[in-house]
């Protein structure tokens, strides 16, 4: 049998698992199927970056600042800044009494961010497990859920399935502010701010961020670690993973190359993975049903402008409230472009590349070519032109990306971005399924580690670093 471990995939989390696991011994080969390069979007746990040497090797980290500046009626931008201070002072000019609840606010879900964040670090414990392991960690994360006092347990056990609009409006009564804070629980969901577990998809965007940031950083992780030493990065897309007598044996590739391998591990959809690529018949039937209703909904597309100047602005967000936020999502649960979406925008020099949501995957009438495409770049130039009247004429080229395009282009399943959406049903022992959870699948051999499985969405090699320590385990576990 050989002895080579083949990494599926180039993304953040793909090049974590194949570097953590070649740092232990492990031959790793990755076959990356799409270039996996450019900025990686997530909060990347302390521990991955101290033991891969990250800092040391040129890890760049960049926070958005502002992180969001939204229009208001009228004239002027609310703005939105990693100082606490200068965030109260644009959120006061539209609410006096929201920017004195801020801080608290910031605070309190700093506070309980914080508990996720020791959840997320490692991988998820079993809850029914006897195992000392398990039974540790459950400790640990009850021990540090009791350290934030009344207060915080009320804060997180009401938090969590509540919908983020019932929790801002607790707060705050400037539409404006509740809008940007909304956009931010519901992106890449394709339901609105009034849905069951929305606050929760807010606190799971605020891990690893600074009081008061609700976007999390982007850096130059997975081109770092593509070009780092010690792992083989192969230009190649494998067709099937192949298993014998119940062992996975090697995966083939488009042109027939068959490559054997003691172990792979995939940093692809469990829907691609378990029942595209794996023969029918290995998976029993009651999972494979359940790999089935992983909810993948995207309700996203990418459009990128040209302009012939830079804008005045590097992140700007087009959601006026709670009401538009929801108003957006149902025409995506008909099957409907909204007519009026909610967008991000991000600016680099003359180029604004734009989060579009509610554009559903799975259309009622008609298909994603052609005529739908081009409306999509029309849709984003004429909302900013709204909003931002010097960007008129501005646009000079755009490139536009469907739900059904990043599917292609990015690997994305249905479009989604996370793979399987962030619900508290698709959550920690349950990612993407209760079965799958441990990043094993019933296939010895056979590992799943990309944004699919804990922590999934919002992190950057999270996933991966979790998969490789279950892996070195099982391979400890064998020697012993």
């Amino acid at each position: 049998m050989s002895d080579l471990t083949l990494v599926i995939g180039a993304g953040a989390d793909e090049l974590v698992a194949a570097h953590l696991l070649a740092r232990a011994g492990e031959r790793v080969l990755v076959l990356a199927e799409r270039d996996g390069g450019g900025p990686t979007e997530g909060w990347i746990p302390p521990r991955v970056v101290r033991e891969l040497a990250l800092a040391q090797r040129g890890l760049r980290v960049e926070w958005p600042d502002p992180w969001a500046a939204a229009p208001l009626p009228g004239d002027g931008r609310l703005e939105l800044w990693r100082d606490l201070a200068r965030s109260a002072d644009s959120i006061r000019r539209v609410s006096p009494r929201d920017a004195a609840r801020w801080p608290e606010f910031c605070a309190r879900m700093a506070s309980l961010a914080r508990v996720l964040e020791a959840l997320y670090a490692a991988p998820p414990p079993d809850p029914l497990s006897h195992e000392l392991r398990d039974l540790g960690r459950l400790a640990g994360l009850a021990l540090r859920a009791r350290r934030l006092g009344r207060q915080g347990i009320d804060d997180l056990l009401r938090l969590a399935p509540m919908p983020v609009a019932d929790l801002l409006d607790d707060w705050f009564e400037s539409e404006a502010l509740k809008g940007v804070l909304g956009a931010a629980a519901v992106t890449h969901l394709r339901h609105g701010p009034r849905a069951a577990g929305t606050a929760f998809a807010l606190l799971h965007r605020h891990v690893g961020c600074p009081p008061g940031v609700f976007r999390p950083p982007r850096s130059n992780l997975a081109e770092l670690l593509a070009a780092r030493p010690g792992v083989e990065v192969r230009r190649d897309a494998a067709t099937r993973i192949d298993v014998r007598e119940g062992r996975v044996a090697g995966v083939t590739l488009a042109g027939g190359e068959a490559i054997a391998a003691r172990r792979v591990v995939s940093g692809a959809g469990p829907k691609r993975t378990l029942l595209e690529w794996v023969e029918p018949g290995w998976l029993d039937p009651g999972l494979a049903r359940a790999v089935r209703n992983v909810r993948s909904r995207g309700a996203v597309a990418r459009v990128t402008l040209m302009l012939d100047r830079a804008p005045d602005f590097t992140a700007f967000v087009v959601a006026p409230s709670l009401d538009h936020l929801e108003r957006a999502a149902d025409d995506a649960k008909h099957g409907r472009v909204s007519r009026h979406p909610w967008i991000e925008a991000r600016a680099e020099g003359p180029r604004i590349t734009v989060h579009l949501q509610y554009a559903p995957y799975a259309l009622a009438e008609g298909d994603w070519h052609g005529i739908r495409r081009a409306a999509l770049g029309e849709l984003a130039e004429a909302v900013l032109v709204e909003h931002v009247p010097a960007l008129q004429g501005a646009v000079t080229g755009k490139a536009v990306q469907s739900p059904l395009d990043l599917e292609s282009a990015c690997g994305w399943p249905e479009g989604q971005a996370h793979h399987a959406e962030v619900a508290l049903d698709q959550l920690a022992w349950m990612r993407p399924t209760p079965a799958l959870a441990r990043y094993r699948t019933p296939i010895a051999g056979l590992y799943l580690c990309g944004p699919a499985m804990h922590p999934g969405a919002g992190t950057a090699g999270a996933a991966g670093a979790n998969a490789a320590r279950e892996i070195l385990r099982d391979a400890a576990g064998r020697r012993g």
